[in-house]
């Protein structure tokens, strides 16, 4: 029997299927309310994630377009006094006179003092050049004598650039006696239109609170900050400065400039940081906005309250609305089950009101007609066992037919006389055997080889009455020699073909019995090579009334019957005949007896 799979079992312990279909649709409405939370919950943080991603991109983009245009409108005014006349002659041009070299200098400091009174963010602007000339702000200060200018980051960052202008990162402006501010340097080459070379620097020290004022006129949440990287990794402002070169605060700059993406998430000890990333393509730059995901999703642990309270109000809904459906729905069914019981009491006149035309309703008339047809199919089954007991009962009567008795009696005596001992011995031995046989009346059914061997017994007498006129060959495949089989089926046959189709050949008939597995079944054959049948007696061969009632009381119809009440309508005998060579009757029976649905393999 196949064993009932996990989610039968587990719903067979409920003792009705109300509960089943309660619990199972409150089953799946939690189950479906875990998927929705969770992918709601995720899709509530990705969602936050991104506009945060977004929010801070936008400011990070933002302040750097701010940095750009700042720069910009530096170095539009390096290019005004780089481009001038004024500024490369009095570097370069060794010609001059001394007051043309005054004048060509109080040219430019006014310019210089233009630039510095218009914008409050300029703490120094300079020309310097590799001959030794220079000039700076107002004209009064002086280079530092013990720092070679040329040897600066900026400068030479300036000198090698392809453009010839370059913005340092944050430093102190130590080139210039008395400043020793906090700086970022654009610087521009200045070229000597007599040789081509760059031999000069145009320089402007923007100060440093500039940037600072950029990156905090734009806040990110509460913790959140900006800071700008110069294109080596080198900080050019950070709010806490301070504490980075003090080691007291660090970055993760290694990760943010390997980066080749616009954000970046690492995790510091319990806590994730988020960076968003923007690099500027005209300073080489790179603004990065720095918060804290824990404070991004303060508001998520809110959302997800929510989403908790929703669920659990649906799925009270979701229960009570089940228990009501599936009430209704296992109405029918307990109905039918009620009625069932009745039937099972013996109550067979019991029918159940049919009220849906779905499954239940077609369950209901089916038991209804199941309820009709009962108690005729039980009667149908008393009479067909009746008349199988009446057929066994007939058979028992008259295993041996009585003219048969006699002339083996007569056979025995005409032996003696004639002296033949050995023979009377045999026919007696075998008469006697199946007389016991026949006599034993104490099963319904015995084994195939029994059955066989009652046949045998019976050949060897006929066999002896008729001397020349008969000779038999018996084989039983051992597979079949044990299969059940009920009593008296062989005999008829083989005496039908005897009598009625050995007996009139005029030369020996031949005469064979074989057992064997075919195709799950158990082949009996009964074999002759008589005269054969026409088509006429083969039609009516199983008729009651072709019965020899002279010769046997166990005439074919009546093995026919038993053989079918026994062990179905497709199990029996059927017969195979030609005129003038013989015929052949085949019994077949389950290869079990009609005990299981095992089948041998042939």
């Amino acid at each position: 029997m196949k064993k009932p799979n996990l989610i039968t079992r587990m719903f067979g312990k409920f003792k009705s299927i109300q509960s089943t279909m309660l619990v199972s649709f409150s089953a799946l409405m939690v189950l479906a309310m875990l998927v929705f939370m969770v992918i709601a919950m995720r899709y509530t943080s990705g969602t936050i994630y991104e506009n945060s991603i977004n929010y801070m991109s936008q400011i990070i983009q933002q302040v750097n377009y701010d940095i750009d245009t700042y720069i910009e409108y530096m170095e539009n005014i390096s290019s005004v006094i780089a481009k001038s006349s004024d500024v490369p002659r009095y570097l370069f041009d060794q010609n001059q006179t001394e007051a043309e070299m005054e004048a060509e200098k109080e040219r430019i400091l006014t310019q210089f003092q233009t630039i510095m009174e218009s914008r409050d963010d300029i703490y120094n602007v300079a020309a310097v050049a590799k001959n030794g000339r220079y000039i700076i702000n107002r004209g009064e200060d002086e280079l530092t004598e013990y720092v070679d200018i040329e040897s600066l980051d900026w400068y030479q960052a300036a000198m090698e650039s392809k453009s010839g202008i370059a913005v340092s990162s944050s430093h102190v402006q130590n080139a210039i006696q008395s400043s020793y501010k906090w700086v970022i340097t654009l610087s521009r080459a200045l070229v000597n239109n007599q040789t081509g070379e760059r031999e000069g620097l145009f320089f402007v020290d923007l100060n440093y609170s500039a940037i600072s004022d950029l990156c905090n006129n734009n806040s990110i949440e509460e913790k959140g900050y900006i800071f700008v990287l110069d294109a080596e990794g080198n900080i050019v402002y950070h709010p806490k400065q301070q504490l980075m070169y003090g080691g007291l605060k660090t970055e993760n700059i290694d990760a943010i400039m390997e980066c080749r993406e616009d954000s970046l998430i690492i995790d510091e000890g319990g806590d994730s940081k988020l960076y968003t990333m923007s690099k500027s393509k005209k300073t080489g730059w790179t603004v990065v906005g720095a918060a804290y995901t824990s404070e991004l999703l303060k508001n998520n642990e809110q959302a997800q309250m929510w989403y908790l309270l929703v669920a659990s109000i649906l799925l009270l809904a979701v229960i009570g609305i089940s228990s009501i459906i599936s009430r209704e729905i296992t109405k029918p069914i307990r109905s039918l089950r009620d009625s069932m019981r009745k039937v099972q009491n013996g109550q067979f006149d019991t029918h159940v009101e049919v009220i849906t035309e779905n499954e239940i309703g077609s369950l209901g008339r089916s038991f209804n007609l199941m309820t009709s047809e009962i108690q005729a199919l039980m009667e149908q089954n008393v009479y067909e066992q009746k008349q199988k007991r009446k057929s066994e009962l007939k058979a028992l009567q008259a295993q041996i037919n009585p003219h048969f008795l006699y002339n083996t009696l007569d056979s025995i005596i005409w032996m003696s006389e004639a002296g033949e001992n050995d023979e009377v011995v045999e026919m007696t031995s075998a008469l006697a055997r199946l007389l016991r046989q026949s006599i034993s009346n104490d099963q319904e059914e015995v084994e195939l080889e029994k059955e066989i061997e009652y046949v045998k017994n019976y050949l060897t007498i006929q066999k002896m009455r008729y001397k020349d006129k008969l000779e038999f060959f018996i084989y039983v495949d051992p597979r079949v020699a044990h299969v059940p089989i009920i009593k008296l089926v062989l005999q008829p046959l083989v005496e039908n073909a005897i009598y009625h189709g050995i007996k009139y050949k005029e030369t020996k008939g031949n005469l064979k019995i074989y057992a064997r597995p075919v195709d799950g079944r158990v082949e009996i054959v009964v074999a002759d090579d008589g005269i054969g049948m026409d088509e006429d007696v083969m039609e009516h061969i199983f008729d009651e009334h072709r019965k020899e009632q002279k010769r046997n009381g166990v005439g074919v119809p009546n093995v026919q019957k038993r053989l079918k009440l026994q062990y179905g309508s497709e199990y029996g005998i059927r017969y195979e005949s030609v005129k003038g060579a013989g015929t052949k009757a085949v019994i077949t029976i389950p290869v079990d007896g009609g005990r299981t649905d095992e089948k041998m393999d042939e």
